[in-house]
């Protein structure tokens, strides 16, 4: 077992893996407190072992591993990588590439939508991981024995794990079907904040203009402050008492004072004078300017049933192919679909739409049916009937 402290440590651990075809990558970190993850420890599995390397460890650079996670040379691989990819990208500004996320080929595989990492390993390495330590401290040090034993093992374990998965891809013809969701998931925009758009994460019920307007703006000042301070939004500002500045839109810090949780003291202080001074921003912005979030439309009559016989349709077609049906359409895709033939929705397009789409189209138009037989759902033509399985009564 290695816990790696120092950056030549660091060094010469990176430069052993450069002429590896895969590393193992998983993190160890702690967001209840902040704004950004805070890294406690980066866990490595290469072909002759794993180590932990102590990222909070004084005076260690990290700048060998970041230089490793860029090496086109060297597949990274990860179990639900967004988070991590995220924490290296905050980092460094690089993003881990080129990448492969397990959990991402398990669902293409066949093993469900968002399979855990624990049930993977149980299933395709055979091995049973110890998960007492998976909600300590991991910023305090001492780490103990313990602790690392279980670290490592997310990154020992999902060598067998992606091989057999690689395996499967390939036997599928399946190889190509994750290159979408990679691209993802190594698109610096998928981590990019935006303070400006952060507003449309809330739950509002009302979408006046002017009242969007301010909400945008005092939005945007508490994810720049959030940010800035590294404490997580609602330390800043919870978000009941963001909609109800929106909605009363205080002038004076009397009126600031008056909203509920705050008090005097806030209203008073510093936080007090940039809320009041977004809140002013939003009312001064004119009215051509002013965002207009279209009200969510009620479906037509009628198409509803329609989402619930494409919805048999891809849960038939998914089983069928063994793939999650997470990701191959979602709910709203469906409802899309159901009301618009052109919807440019990603089951429309690539392999998903060989898998799916195009007979979701074909239902719609009736140029096929579903019928029951031998109690599976299965697709029939148009307009034939459908095969009898009742016993033939010879006396008739």
């Amino acid at each position: 077992m290695t816990l790696i402290t120092t950056t030549d440590a660091l060094q010469a651990f990176c430069q052993s893996l450069a002429g590896a075809d895969y590393i193992t990558v998983d993190t160890e970190f702690l967001r209840e407190k902040t704004y950004w993850p805070q890294l406690c420890l980066v866990q490595v599995g290469g072909p002759d072992g794993a180590v932990a390397i102590d990222p909070l460890a004084e005076g260690i650079d990290l700048a060998p591993l970041f230089a490793l996670m860029s090496d086109p040379s060297v597949l990274k691989v990860f179990h639900a990588a967004r988070q991590d990819v995220e924490i290296f990208w905050h980092l460094s500004g690089q993003i881990p590439h080129p990448l492969f996320d397990t959990q991402v080929a398990a669902m293409v595989c066949g093993f469900g939508e968002s399979v855990g990492y624990e049930t993977l390993v149980t299933k395709l390495a055979g091995a049973r991981i110890d998960k007492s330590s998976r909600f300590t401290d991991w910023s305090h040090r001492p780490l103990t024995e313990r602790q690392l034993t279980y670290a490592l093992s997310d990154v020992i374990h999902l060598r067998p794990a992606y091989e057999k998965l690689k395996r499967r891809l390939a036997r599928s013809g399946r190889s190509h079907w994750l290159e979408e969701e990679m691209a993802i998931l190594t698109d610096p925009a998928t981590y990019q904040v935006d303070p400006e758009s952060s507003y449309l994460r809330l739950k509002v019920r009302t979408n006046k203009p002017r009242f969007m307007a301010i909400l945008k703006e005092l939005a945007a000042w508490r994810e720049r402050e959030a940010q800035r301070r590294d404490q997580p939004r609602s330390r800043v500002l919870r978000d009941e008492a963001l909609l109800e500045i929106a909605a009363h839109a205080p002038t004076t810090v009397d009126d600031l004072a008056r909203t509920r949780g705050l008090g005097r003291g806030f209203a008073e202080g510093r936080q007090g004078t940039d809320v009041l001074a977004a809140v002013q921003a939003g009312l001064d912005l004119p009215d051509s300017a002013l965002p207009r979030v279209e009200p969510r439309e009620e479906p037509p009559p009628g198409l509803q049933p329609i989402v619930e016989l494409l919805r048999v349709l891809l849960k038939m077609k998914c089983d069928e192919n063994n793939v999650a049906a997470k990701l191959v359409a979602s709910s709203s895709e469906l409802e899309a679909l159901a009301a618009d033939d052109a919807a440019d929705i990603p089951a429309m397009h690539g392999w998903r739409r060989e898998l799916f789409g195009n007979d979701a189209l074909a239902l719609k138009h009736g140029k096929i049916g579903l019928a029951v037989i031998d109690r599976r759902v299965r697709i029939v033509p148009a307009g034939e009937p459908r095969p009898s399985t009742a016993p033939v009564d010879s006396e008739t």
